[in-house]
C-alpha cells in the first residue's frame, strides 16, 4: 500500500477512534451529529470507509521497519 493511502487510512482510523471515544465517554456520536444521524447515507458511507481503513491498517501491525 502506498504511503499516501496509508496516511489516509490512518486518518480515517483516528477519526473512528475519536468518534468511538466520544460515544463511550459522552454518549455522543460526533459523525452522526455532523452528518444527519447514524441512519443518514453519508454517515453510513463514513462509517464504512472507517471500517475499510481499519482493515487496510491490519498489515501494518506485521510490517518490519528497518532503520
Amino acid at each position: 500500500m502506498g504511503l499516501m493511502l496509508k496516511k489516509i487510512a490512518l486518518a480515517l482510523v483516528i477519526i473512528g477512534a475519536i468518534n468511538w471515544g466520544s460515544i463511550g465517554i459522552f454518549g455522543f456520536d460526533l459523525v452522526g451529529a455532523l452528518f444527519g444521524g447514524q441512519a443518514a447515507i453519508i454517515s453510513r458511507v463514513i462509517f464504512t470507509l472507517v471500517g475499510i481503513a481499519g482493515l487496510a491498517c491490519i498489515p501494518q501491525l506485521f510490517e518490519q521497519h528497518h532503520n
